[in-house]
């Protein structure tokens, strides 16, 4: 399908129950799970509630194993390094928790990384006597080896990881992770990947990045149910990963025989949504994932250029598939309220109140910007309002 023809992707949209009278404009915050997933994790839920004991003796470890394999083939992973884990969040706490510190120690993220991430490490490093150091990228972005430069430009013989996301959260831009892991193994430095937003957005095959570590949420462009994310653990790290929660691990009488086997029983939980990621994989595949990415990045593309026709602001990056895909990211203005939480950002609020249009506004390193995300449930007709509604607001000082 033409991926600039919203009549040939129109026919998709009854794949998506959305409120009425909503643009949703903010995928990249919470997706949206077609039907087809939201039956399945029903399917999973009624399993549960109505045989429990059939569910979780009998059903939920050979469930657990064969969506495991699922995802790790979508992700390229070996499923023997992979668990699931609620979302990113909770696989990033994993890792920082186990991760060898010693005091004199630094870790390295760059600035543009999710507040979260930034909170968990800083709580590891202050636990263990280590620093947490901030590098600042260079704006606006121009080249792979420009961006690995200022990054290594900033490691030390302290170093002993470098956190990075994938694709960056406040200001969607696709990272080159693999030249930093590349860069990172050459010094002996543990490269920790927060990938959220790459799962589904981007072709993604962990095991050819080279890292240590990779956590990500499947309820983002993957579309799978909240509550569905994974942690994929290089083999040479795992026997030092401890799970949060101490349980058994696997029903008795069997065993913890691998480090993923903690992670099977936790204690008695909804495994629902980890379950139906299979069928998260199989609704993009039946679109056809290439066909999915050219689509979303499209409107993304669409979007960045109605509204820079606007604002007359350049964005952070170059107009290339390479540095951005299904968000675009969009200066508003060369100032900023320094409402630094998207939820009590005033613009963001009234374009909510006043259009129905749910975006997210952010600020980042004293500049206002708009993050459109875009999926199949989107066409041209809705980023066209949305740059009604910013003209108007802008217009009025908003």
């Amino acid at each position: 399908m033409d991926p600039t023809d919203d009549a040939s992707w129109s026919h998709l949209k009854t794949n998506w129950v959305i409120a009425p009278g909503t643009i949703y404009l903010n995928h990249g915050s919470f997706g949206l799970a077609p039907n087809a997933v939201r039956e399945a994790r029903q399917h999973w839920q009624d399993a549960m509630d109505h045989q429990p004991m059939d569910f979780f003796v009998r059903r939920l470890e050979p469930a657990w194993r064969a969506a495991r394999d699922r995802l790790s083939a979508f992700v390229g992973a070996a499923a023997s390094d992979l668990i699931f884990v609620e979302n990113a969040t909770v696989g990033m706490n994993i890792v920082a928790d186990s991760f060898p510190l010693v005091a004199g120690d630094e870790v390295l993220l760059a600035d543009h990384e999710y507040g979260a991430v930034k909170r968990i490490w800083q709580r590891a490093c202050e636990k263990a006597g280590a620093s947490l150091r901030v590098v600042e990228l260079p704006l606006p972005f121009r080249s792979a080896a420009e961006t690995g430069d200022a990054v290594f430009a900033a490691v030390t013989d302290r170093t002993r990881a470098i956190v990075v996301s994938h694709i960056t959260s406040p200001t969607a831009v696709i990272l080159p992770v693999a030249e930093i892991c590349r860069r990172a193994r050459s010094r002996g430095i543990a490269v920790v990947i927060d990938g959220p937003h790459a799962v589904a957005q981007v072709p993604l095959a962990i095991r050819s990045l080279g890292c240590d570590y990779y956590t990500a949420s499947c309820h983002k462009w993957l579309s799978a149910p909240f509550g569905s994310g994974f942690l994929y653990v290089a083999p040479h790290h795992q026997a030092r990963i401890r799970p949060p929660v101490l349980s058994w691990g696997r029903l008795p009488p069997a065993s913890a025989a691998a480090w993923s086997d903690e992670f099977v029983w936790s204690g008695t939980r909804n495994p629902a949504a980890y379950l139906a990621i299979p069928a998260a994989i199989d609704f993009l595949e039946q679109i056809g994932l290439d066909a999915f990415r050219a689509r979303t990045h499209w409107l993304a593309q669409y979007a960045r250029r109605k509204i820079c026709g606007l604002t007359q602001l350049e964005p952070i990056v170059p107009d290339d598939p390479a540095w951005y895909g299904s968000m675009a990211h969009v200066p508003l203005s060369t100032t900023t309220t320094n409402e630094t939480c998207a939820v009590a950002n005033p613009l963001q609020h009234t374009i909510w109140q006043r259009y129905g249009i749910e975006v997210p506004i952010v600020d980042f390193r004293g500049r206002r910007y708009i993050r459109v995300s875009c999926h199949l449930y989107n066409d041209t007709s809705q980023i066209d309002r949305l740059v009604v509604a910013l003209k108007e607001l802008l217009g009025e000082g908003a």
